[in-house]
């Protein structure tokens, strides 16, 4: 019993533990490669409007947004909005997180199919998420398998999500750094502490992924097992 019990405080530690030191991860990285310049000198603001200008896509503005590292592309209103660090910043960071907003902008206007099938999923995962948790507690706390089960159904939705986020998000960071080198946002030798902004950030959605899944497989099992009694 103490040994299980352990082992299920060890694994509560690791699913708050690996969020924790991604966004840790996340932060420092930004914030040191947030003092290193390009050697363009161009701000965040600048080096999106290059990007889409170069791609064709004029009908997407830029707009700066509060908050810090609080960037996102828009797809209804088809904006791509930086946070103001980013927006004014002349940093690799700067420069790396603009173009990776701008990567979302390309993927929408070519139709890429992740990005359709995250968005489709956007209302079931939202709903799954809210109500997946009391489900699943209502149907161990009043014994009720099937309502146990529909929570479970819920949160794989919101799983889904979390793993179709992946290749999204992987595929606008590397159409960011292919768009960086060849506007001449960056140099060669940038690449690498460029990349280095991407990959921190691409840590997060990889972080969430594996918490997500991890907690959805522990409900699995424990259905199966409240079954086989």
């Amino acid at each position: 019993m103490l040994g299980g019990f352990g082992g299920y405080l060890i694994y509560i530690a690791l699913l708050m533990i690996i969020p924790i030191w991604a966004q840790s991860k996340v932060k420092n990285t930004y914030k040191k490669y947030s003092k290193k310049a390009t050697s363009s000198y161009m701000t965040g603001a600048q080096v999106a409007r290059r990007i889409l200008d170069e791609n064709g896509l004029y009908d997407v503005s830029i707009e700066e947004t509060k908050g810090t590292l609080s960037d996102h592309y828009d797809p209804r209103k088809k904006v791509v909005r930086l946070s103001t660090g980013n927006f004014h910043g002349q940093s690799m960071a700067a420069s790396a997180v603009a173009a990776h907003e701008v990567g979302h902008a390309i993927q929408d206007a070519q139709d890429y199919a992740f990005l359709r099938f995250r968005s489709a999923l956007v209302p079931v995962a939202n709903f799954g998420s809210n109500i997946s948790f009391f489900l699943i507690i209502g149907g161990i706390l009043l014994n009720l398998s099937g309502l146990f089960l529909f929570g479970i159904i819920f949160m794989s939705a919101a799983v889904l999500f979390q793993l179709v986020t992946l290749p999204v998000e992987f595929d606008a960071s590397n159409r960011a750094m292919a768009q960086l080198v060849s506007s001449g946002v960056i140099r060669n030798n940038e690449e690498r502490e460029t990349k280095k902004v991407l990959n921190a950030a691409a840590l997060t959605y990889v972080a969430a992924a594996l918490v997500a899944v991890a907690e959805l497989v522990r409900f699995i099992l424990m259905y199966v097992a409240a079954n086989n009694e």
